[in-house]
């Protein structure tokens, strides 16, 4: 079973490594222990949206871009070979019609 938090985890720190900051940095410039970052990094914590856009900020990254990216990771990992715009019908047919947004 796949955990969104490691996919945010992952998402995160491929952010950092690619804008070539280190844990310290942007734990420093989120206003972050330096160990929780860490442990949010490898999915071992989950982050509440305020760390998350804390983090966010600290990266130069906006959060809505943080999670098309985890939302991508998943669906490739869910076997779907595009994220859909719209949820399918058979799948709302599934859950119910409560959750129709229609």
């Amino acid at each position: 079973m796949v955990l969104v938090r490691q996919e945010i985890g992952d998402v995160l720190r491929d952010l950092r490594l690619q804008k070539g900051r280190t844990l310290r940095q942007v734990a420093g410039k989120a206003s972050v222990a330096l160990g929780y970052l860490s442990e949010v990094e490898r999915g071992q914590k989950e982050a509440s949206s305020e760390i998350l856009a804390s983090v966010a900020d600290a990266l130069d990254t906006p959060v809505s871009v943080i999670m098309h990216e985890v939302g991508d990771r998943m669906a490739v990992i869910e076997g779907l070979q595009m994220v859909p715009d719209v949820v399918p019908d058979d799948l709302v047919a599934s859950v119910g019609p409560e959750l129709s947004l229609r």
